[in-house]
């Protein structure tokens, strides 16, 4: 790589982005996530990690990389939503998205994309799309998520955008308080939500932003995924926006990723 994220800001890198990487023991793909990171076009980037204390070898590569992370926290933390709290409030950017550890960039001119997004029109929230693709062959795609334009009404059919590809101003996360520990597996639906309510401007990319390696810990077994429905459920009722048939139409919803055109 020419240029690290510490490099001078090139002429249309007017606007500083956090990005925020969560890992715990991830050694056979944080490097992966770390480089997509690094290879983006767009320089003025501050890159957080956060690790929370690994002990299979994730250590010794993020110290490998240690020049080119901006800010890195290594300590024992209360989940994923903890520590990307920790990164929020890390954080010096004005513009906050997140690239979970074992996720990559689908090409290098993905923020630089978003930002241009943020700076020429004036948005508060970007998003794109996102491809599930196969762990160990990341050429197949498994699901393909288009989150499609984004209007208030679609918010009672369950819909929401991929968080992997959802970049927001900074204000909103520290006005908002960040993800709410309550949820220990939705708390990503519950914070979007709460964003997409407000009367902001938000845009659309009509493309794919992230690819991400499918086993997540929302599908990752049974009950993981009864256990994020109901959180779902608790989410639509506090921001107002539905109930079991919204929950329906949400899980209804992604049958429609897995088809293949």
């Amino acid at each position: 790589m020419t240029n690290s994220i510490s490099s001078i800001q090139s002429e249309n890198s007017s606007v500083l982005i956090t990005i925020i990487t969560v890992v715990y023991n991830n050694v056979s793909h944080i490097k992966e996530t770390i480089q997509s990171v690094l290879l983006q076009k767009y320089t003025n980037i501050e890159y957080i990690v956060i690790d929370g204390e690994s002990d299979d070898g994730t250590l010794e590569i993020l110290d490998e990389f240690s020049s080119d992370i901006s800010i890195l926290l290594i300590e024992p933390d209360k989940g994923i939503y903890d520590a990307l709290n920790k990164g929020i409030s890390l954080s010096n950017g004005e513009i906050v998205g997140f690239l979970h550890s074992g996720d990559f960039y689908a090409n290098n001119n993905v923020i630089l994309d978003i930002a241009n997004l943020f700076t020429n029109k004036g948005s508060e929230v970007v998003y794109g799309d996102l491809d599930y693709v196969n762990s160990n062959n990341t050429q197949s795609i498994v699901r393909s998520w288009k989150a499609g334009n984004f209007y208030k009404k679609k918010l009672k059919y369950g819909w929401m955008p991929p968080h992997p590809a959802f970049y927001a101003k900074r204000d909103l996360y520290i006005n908002s308080g960040g993800f709410n520990l309550a949820f220990k597996i939705a708390a990503d639906y519950d914070c979007m939500i709460r964003f997409l309510q407000q009367d902001i401007l938000i845009s659309y990319i009509p493309k794919v932003l992230v690819k991400m390696r499918i086993g997540g810990v929302s599908n990752k077994s049974l009950k993981n995924i009864i256990q994020k429905s109901l959180e779902d459920y608790r989410i639509m009722k506090k921001n107002k926006i539905g109930g079991v048939a919204s929950l329906i139409w949400k899980n209804l919803s992604k049958l429609k990723q897995f088809y293949k055109k």
